[in-house]
């Protein structure tokens, strides 16, 4: 599940022809809530989605904002490497900057690298939520079930 995004991979997605800049509010939160068991809240107003798996939070974004930007969680060195990567990548806003990025959706990262992000983001909140939950959300995913309370 985890570890999508190495750093042979990051040079392969810079220098690649994939898409860029075509992530927009909506297919942000579909990505988020395509995630087995994801769920969108609110608890910081109606401004900020936050996406979150067993009750734990993967991302966060201000979807109405320009540019827009999304939070997600991220192992340590990885989350260096893409801040020295990408000019678009940088700490997490607001939250621990050792786990989070900040990544700003302007055009200049591969979509498919965005997706990744947030995917990883999910995959690293979920191997750390207790076993019964993980369970619980493997079997989901087996048998097909999408998002729903979780």
């Amino acid at each position: 599940m985890h570890g999508r995004i190495r750093p042979s991979v990051l040079r392969a997605q810079t220098a690649s022809g994939c898409e860029h800049g075509n992530v927009d509010a909506d297919e942000l939160r579909r990505w988020c809530l395509a995630q087995i068991g994801a769920v969108e809240d609110f608890p910081f107003g109606p401004e900020h989605s936050v996406f979150k798996v067993g009750g734990k939070v993967f991302a966060i974004s201000a979807l109405d904002r320009a540019p827009l930007e999304v939070s997600v969680k991220c192992e340590p060195e990885l989350a260096l490497q893409l801040r020295h990567t990408y000019a678009a990548i940088r700490p997490g806003y607001h939250l621990n900057k050792r786990h989070w990025n900040t990544v700003t959706l302007d055009g200049s990262l591969p979509d498919q690298l965005v997706r990744d992000l947030v995917e990883d983001s999910y995959d690293l909140v979920v191997n750390a939520l207790p076993a019964r939950l993980r369970k619980q959300l493997r079997s989901r995913w087996r048998t097909g079930r999408g998002s729903s309370a979780g």
